[in-house]
Parts: C-alpha cells; structure tokens; sequence
C-alpha cells in the first residue's frame, strides 16, 4: 500500500467554492462537473487551473448527477427530483427540463435521485434513496439511448456509483447505508447477472466511485476523510487522505499527467472545518478516460 503520509503532503484544495453535498464530478469536454445536489446546482471547475466554480445551471429539485448528451454541446441526462431527466443548459437563461421518466413520484416514502453515469454502451444509471433513510427503499435505474427508463435493481438503501470496467462488462455499485460494494457482470443488453460482494468496508462509508484504465476502483469513503482505491480483485491497494471528513465523489482526469479529484460536504456536520466542502486535486499514477456519453456505443 502507498503510504498515506506521502499522499496526504500532495492533496490540494483546487477551488475556492465549499459545497454542501458535492457529488457527481465527471471529466468532460466542458471541463470538470459537479454537482450541489440538494441546491440542485450543477457547476464547471478547470482541471488544469485552480479557481472559482462556474455554475452552469440551477434547477428546483435535487440533481444527483448529469452525463452529456451525445453529439450535444448543452444536453446532458440528469438523475433529477424523482427521476431521469434531460438538462438543456443555456447560458444566461434558466436551464430547459425535458422528463424522460419520475418513477419514485407517490413512492411510499419521500424520495430522491442520488449519483449516478452513463456506461460505455451509453446507458445512463442512477440510484434512488429514502429522504429518511429507509431501508431497501432505493432501487438503480437505466435509462436507455432511447428514452426508456428502467427499474434493475431493488433492495438498496443508500445507492452509490455505480461505476463501470473500461470494457463496460462490469458495474459497481455501493450501498452506503451497508459499508459494501457489489460487482455485476453485465450481459449485452444492460441487464446485470448475480451479485458479488467485491469490498465491505469496516470503517465509513463507499460514496463516488470511478474505475481507472488499469481496472482499479477509486471510491470516496464518507466519514473517514479518505479515498480507498482497490484492485480487480478487491484487496485495498491504496489510502488517500483528504483535510476533509466527508469525501463524496471521485474522478481521475488526464491521460499524460493524471490527476485524482474529490469531492465532499458541509452537510450534517456540527461544525465544519474550513476544509469541509471543498474539491480536492492529488495526483494519480493511472489515467481514466472521459465520462462516457449518453447515446454512445463500443
């Protein structure tokens, strides 16, 4: 395992911006994205110059996570309110809200989207979650190329990821609330086989998931201030500290010079530390490519 000490003296705090639920950051050709989900703000950070956010768009409902549209410019697929939704970004105008399905709408109990992306077929997942915590309530959503959206997988209180091998032949996908990590093999279709624990975690919480090029799992573990990353086979390779308690999302950018990114939150804390909420930058030794798009296809 790299040791953490000489991990923890490279992290960097990349923007001024503290967010109460960072989540959902996502390497595109717009630059870095996140998400605030419950102000339902999806903002634009440079990965290459530190600075200030720039928000992109502002919606009246939690936004767990978007992917860009395919051939689009100012689309993106979000997982939105109480459902899946396509975003029309436009500068200087409120963003356009196309639903493409709610189906957590007049759900026994209050609920919302929570972090989710698109495979490399194009596919877009996302996970739901109980407002109140309520156990096995969440359940993971597909929405295909086409509009449709699909309910695959029930049971799930805190749904996290999910994130994909760079073949996309496998789906990761956490369960918060369990400290675990399940693997699918996914066939052709996008339909998930059996699951296998891949990881349980006896400290903290598996968020934001990433897989890189070399098939290692980056995952934010919220509570503990760290990001785990673990091998195909599911031993813990590596410990990244972060001067923040509540790591929420990762994403590695950059193909010559890599960079790991994270994310966390304000949210819940008695007293945040002025470290809590911020984007983190560290470099990485493996690249990752770019999100993949919705509409794409291997």
């Amino acid at each position: 395992m790299v040791g953490e000490e000489a991990v923890e003296a490279a992290v960097r705090a990349w923007a001024p911006d503290r967010f109460e639920l960072g989540e959902g950051l996502r390497w595109t050709a717009a630059g870095l994205l996140g998400v605030d989900i419950l102000a339902g703000r999806l903002f634009a950070l440079d990965p290459e110059h530190p600075g200030p956010a720039r928000l992109l768009a502002e919606v009246d409902v939690p936004l767990g996570a978007v992917a860009p549209v395919r051939g689009s410019g100012e689309v993106y697929v979000a997982a939105a309110g109480t459902g899946v939704a396509l975003l029309t970004v436009r500068e200087g105008r409120a963003p356009g809200v196309e639903w493409l399905a709610r189906p957590e709408d007049g759900a026994p109990t209050a609920m919302r989207m929570n972090d989710g992306c698109c495979d490399p077929a194009g596919r877009f997942w996302a996970g739901s979650m109980a407002y109140d915590g309520t156990p096995g309530a969440g359940a993971l959503y597909r929405a295909d190329p086409g509009g449709a959206v699909h309910r695959v997988l029930e049971g799930y209180t805190i749904p996290n990821g999910p994130a994909f091998s760079p073949d996309g032949r496998l789906m990761y996908l956490a369960d918060s609330a369990e400290g675990r990590i399940d693997v699918f093999a996914l066939d052709g279709d996008g339909e998930p086989g059996p699951p296998r624990v891949f990881a349980r975690l006896t400290e903290g919480s598996p968020d934001g998931m990433q897989v890189d090029d070399a098939g290692h799992l980056w995952t934010a573990v919220w509570g503990t201030g760290r990001v785990h990353r673990y091998t195909p086979e599911g031993a813990l390779e590596r410990v990244v500290r972060l001067p923040a308690a509540q790591p929420a999302s990762v994403c590695v950018v950059g193909a010559d010079r890599p960079h790991l990114f994270a994310a966390t939150a304000r949210i819940g804390l008695e007293e945040a530390a002025d470290a809590d909420g911020a984007v983190f930058r560290v470099p990485a030794d493996v690249p990752a490519r770019p999100a993949a798009e919705f509409g794409d296809a291997l």
